[in-house]
């Protein structure tokens, strides 16, 4: 009894070592224990994001139809204009004169030069009434033989001469009436006098915002020079160059979210509106235009932005997380799937493709765990399961 007494103790320390060893052994056998994740259904966003800026689809290079002097400028950079709006005036001294000489000739034609030749077409119709008379009375003298034949050829040379300073006074008179020809013209001087002096003026054909202004007071300007330019304020929109490697799910009227670097609280709703036909082989980008849904007016020309295209969506998918697909290849990737207890690489095909998660197509069902860690096909492991990530909305 004393002897088994005290080899109980030494009994119980090899019990508990092969235990130990025995315990070591079976969790060497299930394998190790690493991070899996069990496929379920949930909703599905697929988005496209990506970063670009503020541009305008249409800017206005305002600039002056005549060589001259500016006088004055009205607005500069981030000033907003109606239309109508006077943006730059120009000297106009000589325009001034120019139509002031037009406006004396007319006044000159209505007052001097039209009385004048209606008072000198009254005095040669009288002269050739008196010469026709003259005419009359000779030949009732010769003809009674009363008077030489010479005489009678005088009268009769006197009446046609009449006759002809009458009709030069009626023509010129006809050229100074109202609505002659040298009315006209006059007045056509007069016009071209005023639109001259109006081109002094260089007023906003529509409404907008400057962006940027190329002259000051003082500065000679000529035609073909840029002095202010103008985007219309309709035009905001904005630009993303997208690298091709995304542009597949990308499509006309697909609702998108901007959010400018400038304002990071608040989103602004856009559409994509336009994607440019072609590629820029240096950049391996290509442009996509997104019109914007609401006012923002505090966008400005420019301004870096980030976008988030819905290119898709589903309510219900059998979804995994991104970290999971091993060798992804397109619509295709492979997956390490634990099966009673082994891993067994497993070919699935895609559908949407979120940014934390994809939709599982073809390959997998609902329930099959798969490795978030790497490990050997055929290795025995543990699983230790992880939360899928939180809903995409």
């Amino acid at each position: 009894m004393p002897l088994a007494k005290a080899l109980r103790p030494a009994y119980l320390l090899v019990s508990l070592v092969v235990l130990a060893v025995a315990w070591i052994a079976w969790q060497q056998w299930r394998g190790p224990l690493l991070t899996a994740y069990q496929l379920e259904t949930r909703p599905l966003v697929q988005r496209v994001v990506a970063s670009g800026e503020v541009d305008h689809q249409s800017i206005a290079l305002v600039g002056s139809e005549i060589t001259g002097v500016v006088a004055a400028r009205h607005v500069r950079e981030g000033d907003p204009v109606r239309q109508g709006d006077l943006l730059i005036e120009l000297r106009d001294d000589e325009q001034q004169a120019r139509l002031r000489e037009a406006e004396a000739a007319l006044r000159q034609l209505v007052d001097s030069s039209r009385p004048q030749a209606q008072a000198a077409l009254a005095d040669a119709q009288s002269s050739l009434e008196q010469a026709r008379r003259e005419r009359q009375r000779r030949e009732q003298l010769s003809a009674r033989q009363l008077l030489s034949a010479e005489a009678l050829e005088q009268a009769r040379r006197a009446e046609v001469s009449a006759r002809l300073l009458r009709d030069r006074a009626r023509l010129a008179a006809q050229a100074l009436a109202t609505g002659g020809s040298e009315e006209r013209i006059l007045e056509q001087r007069l016009e071209a006098a005023r639109s001259a002096l109006a081109r002094t003026r260089i007023h906003a054909q529509f409404d907008g915002i400057v962006q940027a202004r190329n002259v000051e007071p003082g500065d000679l300007v000529q035609p073909g020079h840029t002095l202010l330019e103008i985007s219309r304020a309709d035009s905001r929109e904005i630009l993303l160059p997208l690298d091709e490697k995304n542009l597949a799910p990308v499509a006309l009227g697909q609702q998108a979210a901007v959010i400018a670097d400038a304002y990071p609280a608040r989103a602004f709703t856009a559409r994509v509106s336009f994607i440019a036909p072609s590629v820029d082989p240096g950049r391996g980008t290509i442009d996509v235009h997104l019109e914007l849904l609401e006012d923002a007016v505090e966008l400005r020309q420019g301004m870096t932005v980030s976008v988030n295209i819905e290119t898709g969506r589903r309510e219900q998918a059998l979804v995994l997380p991104n970290d999971a697909l091993r060798r992804r290849d397109g619509a295709q990737a492979d997956v390490l799937r634990v099966r009673d207890g082994r891993v067994e690489r497993t070919s699935v095909r895609l559908g949407l493709l979120g940014s934390a998660m994809s939709e599982i197509v073809d390959g997998l069902d609902a329930g099959d765990r798969v490795l978030a860690e790497d490990a050997e096909p055929g290795q025995r492991v543990r699983v230790r399961l992880q939360p899928l990530p939180s809903l995409e909305r």
